[in-house]
C-alpha cells in the first residue's frame, strides 16, 4: 500500500508539472570541440592564418576556446565577445555591424555587445544551444565563414527544421518589404519579400547569388555591363549610380531571374508597385 502511495504521489507530481517546461538540448564540451576543429580544418583547407575560435553554451558561457599561432593578444576576448552577441541576440554579428555602419549608432552602447563580423548561433534543429566566434583571421569575412563552417558541423548532424510563415505575415512583410527570413537558422540562404516603386541603385554582391521571382508590376532590369560609381557599403557588397552596358529585360508577373554572384545588376525603371520574392544563396 505504502509502494501506491508514493507511486501515485510521483505521477501526480509529473503530472503537475507538465506543460509547465520543456526538455532542451544542451551544448556539451564534445560538442564545442567538434565546432573547433571543423573551423580549424577550413581555415587550414583555405590558408588561413592566425585566429582565436570561442564557442558558449546558449547562455552566452564560455565552453571551449582555442588561439591558434600567431595570433594577436585581444583576439580571445573579441571572438568571445562576438560568439556571445551571436547567442544572445539569436542572429550572426554582420547583421548587427551592417546595421550600424548604416547609421543606428545608439546600438553600440548596449552592454556586453561586440557587433563586429565574425559570430554566429550554433543551431541544431530549431534550438540555438550556443554560438561560435572567431577572431583574427586575415578578414573580417574569412572570421565569419571560418565560424560558419565550425558551426556547420553541428547544424548539419540533425535534418533542418521546416520553416512556415502565414500568409497574413507575408502580406506584412511586401506591404513595406521585408526580410522573411535572414539566415539565422544556420541556412546558406535569405528570403527577400521585395517591394519598389521607383528605380534603385546597381547591386553587386560578391558572395549571393539572387533568385528573383516576380509577384506583381513591371520593372526593366539590368544585368551585366560594369557598375557606375560603384563603392562598397558593406563587407562584399557593392552599389552604384547606374550599370553601363549590360542586358535590359522587362520583367512582368511570373517572371523568374537569377542573377549569380559577381554579377551588377539594376533596376532602372519600375511601373508603379513592383513586388518580388528574393532568395539568396550563398
Amino acid at each position: 500500500m505504502k509502494k501506491i502511495l508514493i507511486l501515485a504521489l510521483t505521477v501526480l507530481a509529473a503530472a503537475s508539472t507538465f506543460g509547465q517546461v520543456k526538455h532542451k538540448q544542451t551544448l556539451t564540451l564534445e560538442g564545442a570541440r567538434t565546432v573547433i576543429e571543423a573551423a580549424k580544418e577550413y581555415a587550414r583547407k583555405n590558408n588561413a592564418p592566425g585566429g582565436v575560435i570561442a564557442v558558449v553554451d546558449d547562455g552566452g558561457n564560455l565552453i571551449a576556446l582555442e588561439r591558434l599561432d600567431g595570433t594577436f593578444s585581444a583576439g580571445a576576448n573579441i571572438s568571445v565577445g562576438k560568439a556571445k552577441t551571436a547567442v544572445m541576440f539569436k542572429r550572426p554579428t554582420k547583421v548587427f555591424e551592417d546595421i550600424i555602419r548604416n547609421g543606428r549608432t545608439s546600438m553600440v552602447a548596449l552592454p556586453d555587445f561586440t557587433p563586429l563580423q565574425g559570430g554566429v548561433p550554433i543551431v541544431v534543429g530549431d534550438e540555438i544551444v550556443g554560438g561560435v566566434g572567431v577572431s583574427g583571421a586575415a578578414s573580417a569575412q574569412q572570421d565569419e565563414e571560418l565560424a560558419v563552417a565550425g558551426a556547420s558541423a553541428l547544424t548539419n548532424t540533425r535534418s533542418a527544421a521546416v520553416r512556415f510563415f502565414g500568409s497574413d505575415s507575408v502580406r506584412e512583410a511586401f506591404s513595406k518589404g521585408a526580410v522573411i527570413e535572414d539566415g539565422s537558422n544556420g541556412g546558406n540562404y535569405m528570403v527577400h519579400a521585395s517591394r519598389r516603386e521607383a528605380a534603385g541603385m546597381s547591386e553587386v554582391h560578391e558572395l549571393d547569388t539572387d533568385i528573383i521571382y516576380v509577384l506583381d508590376g513591371t520593372a526593366t532590369f539590368v544585368t551585366g555591363g560594369e557598375s557606375v560609381d560603384a563603392k562598397q557599403i558593406a563587407a562584399n557588397e557593392f552599389r552604384g549610380s547606374a550599370i553601363k552596358g549590360g542586358e535590359e529585360r522587362k520583367l512582368v508577373k511570373g517572371d523568374v531571374i537569377i542573377v549569380p554572384k559577381n554579377t551588377p545588376h539594376w533596376f532602372k525603371e519600375v511601373g508603379g508597385t513592383f513586388l518580388y520574392y528574393v532568395v539568396k544563396v550563398r
